[in-house]
């Protein structure tokens, strides 16, 4: 691959930190199944302030990743050679050629298996960690094709724009203008859904209920009273009917909100799910407990900048 590009002199820099901001799909329609078992997507990103602390350095001896964090479940990371950070890590150093040996710690705030892109913000933010760190930096287009092989949601939240429009596999975006900060409250509950799954699901729905592709203009996602009209997310007909406290959850923050009358306030599944998320400037009536289990309730707002990478010896 290419490198040179935008960093210009070689940095001498050993640690990079960042936050790995998580992400909502304001609308999200999923379209045919490719013969590889990818399926296309047409999809309006939009990062939130929440998000994850990242640190990477490449002064050590052997490479290492450490998560800590509350909401961090048994068993919910998995080994790590199939963590999306170490994957990152692993493309990058393959990719550059640099750097043998690294450690990441991560400091999880954001919800794991909930729709909210976690585990991908934090495989961005390595990949933009690195490249930070690097002696001769990738480019752009190089380090986003990196992105594209760890999964739809990475390349956006490897870029420094906090909305765009994407299609295909994630890959292709339009970097947007972002609207104002609003406030978005999450329902997070204490099980998460797999995104394989909820693909697996969607295949199986009959043919009547597959969504096909549609128009979206920009003129249309340039004001939150535009975009609330054509939030969509195609997850919801085949999870929410399987989960009865999420559909408790999305019918009762929707009739709530329908009763403000607030054109440009809406309620979705995030994702592929679980997490319920809601765009609006009031309080959201509280979900029901899941069994002995408090479902967690987050109050954040949408981001207006990514926040960058700071490097320092």
């Amino acid at each position: 691959m290419t490198r040179g590009g935008a960093h210009g002199r070689p940095s001498r820099a050993t640690t990079a930190r960042t936050r790995a901001q998580a992400k909502l799909n304001l609308f999200l329609r999923v379209l045919a199944r490719e013969a590889s078992g990818y399926h296309q997507l047409e999809t309006l990103f939009c990062r939130l302030e929440l998000g994850d602390e990242v640190v990477v350095r490449t002064n050590v001896r052997g490479r290492s990743l450490d998560c800590t964090g509350d909401v961090i479940r048994d068993a919910s990371l998995g080994p790590v050679e199939r963590n999306l950070a170490w994957r990152a890590a692993v493309a990058y150093a393959d990719a550059a050629g640099w750097p043998n040996d690294w450690s990441i710690e991560i400091v999880k705030h954001v919800p794991i298996g909930g729709g909210l892109g976690g585990g991908s913000a934090d495989a961005g933010a390595v990949l933009r960690c690195l490249n930070a760190l690097a002696p001769s930096p990738l480019f752009t287009a190089d380090l986003l094709a990196l992105a594209t092989a760890l999964g739809a949601d990475v390349p956006f939240l490897t870029l420094d724009t906090p909305l765009a429009l994407a299609w295909g596999r994630g890959e292709r975006m339009l970097a947007l203008p972002c609207l104002p900060s609003r406030n978005v409250t999450l329902a997070c509950f204490p099980f998460g859904v797999s995104t394989p799954t909820a693909y697996g699901w969607l295949d199986e729905a009959p043919e009547a209920q597959r969504h096909t592709a549609s128009a979206v203009g920009v003129a249309d996602l340039t004001s939150w009273a535009r975009t609330a009209a054509i939030a969509h997310n195609d997850f919801e007909r085949v999870v929410v009917p399987r989960f009865a406290v999420i559909a408790e959850t999305l019918a009762r923050w929707r009739a709530s909100l329908y009763d403000e009358h607030d054109a440009a306030a809406f309620a979705m599944l995030a994702g592929s799910g679980s997490t319920v998320f809601a765009v609006a400037d009031r309080d959201m009536p509280p979900p029901d407990a899941v069994g002995d289990s408090e479902v967690r309730i987050v109050a954040t707002r949408t981001a207006t900048r990514v926040v960058g990478v700071e490097a320092s010896d």
